[in-house]
């Protein structure tokens, strides 16, 4: 029999309030921060739901109350943030505004040129943290319909804005200028909920004005100084003078008062390397320079310990650390270098819980939810089988062995969690009582198991054999009780009750079963289902059920419940599209591959190559084009790492640092024609490697002693 397991609605199976409390966004997270600058999340007695830190940043999404974020330009070096319209003036309505660590310090900055705004005929991102907006304006009488005056403003996410005027003009202007400019003080999460208050009366401070409340300060300052600033009007004005051709700036510097300029986790040397993409399809490359760009700005800094950076999940919503997702973007960048992988890890490794009991060693996580098929899950579950994952990769991808020692005792804890949590079972259920046996917690137990014990193994510590063996039970246990038959070859379950019924739905969760994870010498992990299961798996995720064409669907179209913007119940989430492509070109299924990649690369380009971490799961049509999520977080860490990702899977790159070794195991069909990558890092040393039109793959730069494997 199978059964769909209902949302809990009482009882033991309903988390507690404070942890089902929801997101602004449709995103993982069920509670999570918001728009805050950073810092370790501090641990509290609870295997899930958010840590004191983020309880406090969380905010319930209210339904119908989410402003729309889809078409917003949306600047990110964090803890600055910047969200703008594509008119360029800041209203004060919606999001807009400069925020610094979820506090809104600027909501209204509005340009008037000789009595009149600015036409606004172009608007873009330039970079990650910049948008540039062009205007025109006719300043002189009987011009004609050409403007004389070009008005460029360039807004950084750091708390400036540059406005310049450029004359056309054939004779000398003299124009007034006036910036209107006000502010809340609000915190984002009230802002998205409507609830921001009226604006505050400015005063005059030094070069500019100055807002107060309880809760903070702000003040903008100017550069020239204003020829007047008046504090009722909320006005800066100044008459500036233009000889033909020539250019005036105004620069306003906006600042939470008594703090300098915002210094981003992300500036300076990060730690990433300096990647590019070449080859015949230039798509690949605006696509990694844009991944790079987004990641660099979603960096954060635990303050108390600097040298320590991870990723924040996503702008605009979740501007602060969820664990699970730091984990997977950070294992997803690992081409980029480990640095990333290490500082996370040992964020998250200071939030172990410790003490007696069965949440001994968990990293907390909170709540989310799991589609329209099964109860919320804990993002703490998937964090902490993560871990010891993440450590065992990134020794392979270069860490160097004393930072693996350093965080050896933390993946040790998540393995004894895992074994304590399963005690005399075979399956790792969901952390409440009666919770379901979800396929995808199966597949994260298993990998971590098998790649934790080959770890334990190098490393020469105890516990490998007893991994190896309740991984092999559970392989054993899955094959023979996740298993649907049906008409048309079967299907993996999505869960399975305790009293045995089965969770029949198709889901984007299902691709976790092809990442089995990487041992030593180029192999991967067995996974669990067998080849011939791997290969029906692999049919239906390249269906058309599954394969919108602009990606992976997070739930199957035929299946009920699906609704093409559903985050887990039909959207297309590119972290799982990206993990899909991976695990099915690593089992040498290469046209389904193939297919996924060239979708979510068109979509990628659709989206000006800023991938969100989702969107409409409709089918792809000629000409059309993906649907945005009105709701998505965009930049997001995971959709940024995913970038990274689908283009390293097309050469198959497989090191083995402690060996001195890397294997190269390319897409054949070579989906998008030869491809270059270059400024990888393979044992802390930049890696290039050329996959030709034939599918070959020649390593270009590597370490000195750094050997191909077989």
């Amino acid at each position: 029999m199978t059964l769909p397991i209902p949302s809990p609605a009482s009882g033991e199976d309903r988390p507690p309030a404070r942890e089902t409390a929801r997101p602004v966004s449709p995103g993982d997270n069920a509670s999570a921060p918001l728009a805050r600058g950073g810092g370790a999340s501090s641990s509290r007695p609870g295997a899930c739901g958010p840590t004191a830190v983020q309880a406090a940043h969380s905010v319930p999404r209210g339904a119908g109350n989410l402003p729309p974020a889809h078409t917003a330009l949306i600047c990110v070096a964090l803890p600055g943030l910047v969200i703008s319209t594509e008119q360029g003036q800041l209203t004060g309505r919606g999001l807009e505004g400069f925020y610094r660590a979820g506090r809104r310090l600027l909501s209204r900055c509005q340009v008037r040129i000789a009595g009149r705004e600015p036409l606004v005929v172009q608007a873009r991102m330039v970079g990650a943290d910049t948008a540039r907006f062009v205007g025109t304006l006719r300043a002189s009488p009987d011009v004609g319909p050409d403007p004389d005056v070009i008005v460029e403003r360039t807004r950084y996410a750091d708390g400036t804005e540059r406005i310049t005027l450029q004359s056309a003009a054939a004779r000398t202007l003299r124009l007034p200028v006036e910036v209107a400019l006000g502010t809340d003080l609000a915190e984002l999460g009230s802002v998205a909920l409507g609830r921001s208050g009226p604006e505050l009366p400015a005063s005059v401070h030094d070069s500019g004005l100055r807002w107060s409340c309880a809760t903070g300060h702000s003040a903008v300052t100017a550069d020239p100084p204003p020829t007047d600033a008046l504090a009722a009007a909320g006005l800066l004005r100044w008459e500036l003078e233009l000889p033909p051709g020539a250019t005036r700036s105004v620069e306003l510097r906006v600042r939470s008062d008594g703090a300098g300029s915002i210094r981003a986790a992300g500036r300076g040397p990060g730690p990433f390397a300096a990647p590019r993409a070449g080859g015949d399809d230039p798509r690949a490359g605006a696509l990694l320079r844009t991944c790079v760009d987004d990641l660099q700005a979603l960096l954060l800094r635990d303050p108390e310990y600097p040298a320590d950076v991870h990723l924040a999940a996503g702008a605009p919503w979740r501007c602060g650390l969820a664990p699970a997702e730091a984990i997977v973007a950070a294992r997803m960048t690992l081409p980029l270098g480990t640095r990333l992988a290490a500082g996370t890890m040992r964020t998250l490794a200071r939030t172990q819980l410790a003490g007696p009991g069965g949440r001994s060693g968990l990293i907390p996580g909170p709540r989310r939810d799991a589609g329209p098929h099964l109860p919320p899950g804990c993002t703490a579950t998937e964090a902490t089988l993560m871990f010891p994952v993440l450590l065992a990769e990134a020794r392979r991808w270069g860490l160097p062995e004393q930072e693996v020692e350093e965080l050896l005792p933390t993946a040790e804890q998540c393995l004894k969690w895992l074994r304590t949590m399963v005690g005399d079972g075979v399956y790792l259920s969901d952390p409440h009582p009666g919770g379901a046996l979800r396929c995808e917690t199966q597949v994260q137990a298993h990998r971590a198991a098998l790649l934790g014990a080959d770890l334990l193994d190098e490393v020469g510590r105890p516990g490998a054999p007893e991994l190896r063996q309740w991984a092999q039970e559970l392989r054993t246990a899955f094959r023979d009780e996740f298993w649907i038959e049906d008409l048309g070859g079967g299907r993996p379950a999505a869960a399975r009750t305790r009293d045995g019924r089965l969770v029949p739905y198709l889901g984007s969760a299902a691709a976790h079963l092809l990442d089995t994870g990487l041992l030593g010498s180029g192999e991967l992990a067995p996974g669990l289902l067998d080849k011939v299961r791997t290969e029906q798996l692999a049919r239906l995720l390249g269906g058309p059920a599954m394969d919108s064409g602009w990606g992976l669907r997070g739930l199957g179209a035929k299946e009920p419940g699906y609704n093409a913007f559903g985050h887990r119940a039909g959207a297309v989430r590119v972290q799982d599209s990206a993990i899909a492509v991976a695990g099915l070109a690593a089992s040498g299924y290469e046209k389904e591959a193939s297919s996924l990649l060239r979708g979510v690369l068109a979509a990628a380009e659709a989206f000006g190559h800023r991938l969100p971490e989702m969107y409409a799961g409709e089918q792809r049509t000629e000409g059309s084009t993906p649907v945005p999520h009105p709701a998505a977080s965009r930049p997001a860490a995971t959709a940024a790492g995913a970038g990274v990702l689908l283009l390293a899977s097309l050469a198959g790159i497989r090191p083995d640092a402690p060996a001195g070794t890397v294997t190269l195991r390319p897409i054949r069909c070579a989906p998008l024609g030869e491809i270059v990558l270059t400024g990888l890092r393979v044992c802390g040393a930049p890696f290039s490697v050329r996959v030709s039109r034939l599918g070959l793959a020649m390593v270009e730069e590597a370490a000195d002693g750094l050997q191909l494997g077989v």
